[in-house]
């Protein structure tokens, strides 16, 4: 799942896609900031965004095999909650979110179900439209070796209309001359 999936599913919950857009893209942010100042953001039954410091170390270059220096550096690091491990292993069950809030749910359902219908349509069409070009370019190319097969077909009776004058002009030859040589005779 990328970032614009995630936000399809938080507005698909919510009903709205602008404010989760604009709620994902201010969690990374705020996330990023604490993280780069040193702090650590933690969710319960999630896990932890923290920085971590990498202490100098002696390493060796594979392709080589000598020895090299490597510098300390801080990195970004994120520590999975016991919660989120046990949902992965499938030792704990996921369970269902609740909407926000109880009143505005029936209104959020709705608009959800409205933005599925509507997907859900634009992809039937989509499909239709894909169907519908493949099916055109298919008859196109059978068009095309329809009319390659004629044309190889007429090329074909031509010459062989031309080898029978050809091989029919000796034989017309050979007769007029046998003719000619009875009608001398009698």
């Amino acid at each position: 799942m990328n970032k614009a999936e995630f936000v399809d599913r938080i507005a698909a919950r919510t009903g709205d896609r602008a404010a989760a857009k604009e709620v994902v893209d201010v969690a990374i942010d705020e996330i990023q900031r604490a993280v780069v100042k040193g702090e650590k953001v933690s969710f319960a039954g999630f896990g932890v965004f923290e920085k971590r410091q990498r202490a100098a170390r002696m390493a060796r270059n594979p392709r080589t095999g000598d020895a090299v220096k490597v510098k300390k550096t801080v990195v970004p690091a994120f520590r999975p909650g016991t919660g989120f491990k046990e949902l992965v292993t499938g030792k704990r069950k996921a369970t269902k979110a609740a909407p926000a809030s109880k009143k505005a749910a029936p209104a959020k359902k709705a608009a959800a179900k409205k933005t599925t219908a509507k997907k859900t349509a634009a992809k039937k069409t989509a499909r239709a439209a894909s169907t519908a070009t493949r099916s055109t370019a298919t008859s196109r190319v059978a068009a095309k070796k329809t009319a390659a097969k004629k044309t190889v077909a007429k090329k074909a009776s031509t010459a062989k209309k031309a080898v029978r004058k050809t091989a029919a002009k000796p034989a017309a030859k050979k007769t007029a001359a046998k003719k000619a040589t009875k009608r001398g005779r009698s």
